[in-house]
């Protein structure tokens, strides 16, 4: 497995561990927990299913620059709590600066979660970038 070399700092309680990592690719796992509970049915919010998803996509990348853009996702079906989310992220253009990150989440063989992410690569971090 490569090295990591982005979003070093995340809670991966909360945003999922990359458990797979090569070039252009990686895998994030989500244990939901019951933190991450929505309603009394045991609803995962939505959120923290996007987080891990956009994690993924950060990852596949892997460039400590790496910043999300902009995403088009669907969720497909609900999370429950105690489920384990596993998604992959694969890296389908790249143009520049710009690259283009598919992602989809599925609980065991079901599909939850698919999304097209827009990250671009920064010659400095977001937060260096002279104003």
């Amino acid at each position: 497995m490569k090295k990591l070399n982005t979003h070093l700092e995340i809670d991966n309680t909360l945003s999922g561990k990359v458990v797979a990592l090569d070039s252009g690719y990686a895998r994030v796992v989500l244990h939901t927990t019951n933190a991450m509970r929505a309603d009394r049915f045991g609803l995962v919010h939505g959120g923290f299913v996007f987080s891990a998803a956009d994690f993924a996509a950060m990852s596949a990348v892997n460039d400590e620059n790496v910043v999300l853009g902009s995403a088009n996702v669907k969720f497909i079906a609900p999370v429950r709590v105690g489920e384990v989310v596993i998604f992959e992220a694969k890296i389908t253009k790249i143009k520049g600066k710009k690259e283009i990150v598919e992602v989809v989440g599925k609980v065991e063989e079901k599909e939850v979660f698919k999304g097209e992410f827009t990250a671009f690569v920064l010659d400095k971090h977001v937060l260096r970038v002279a104003k």
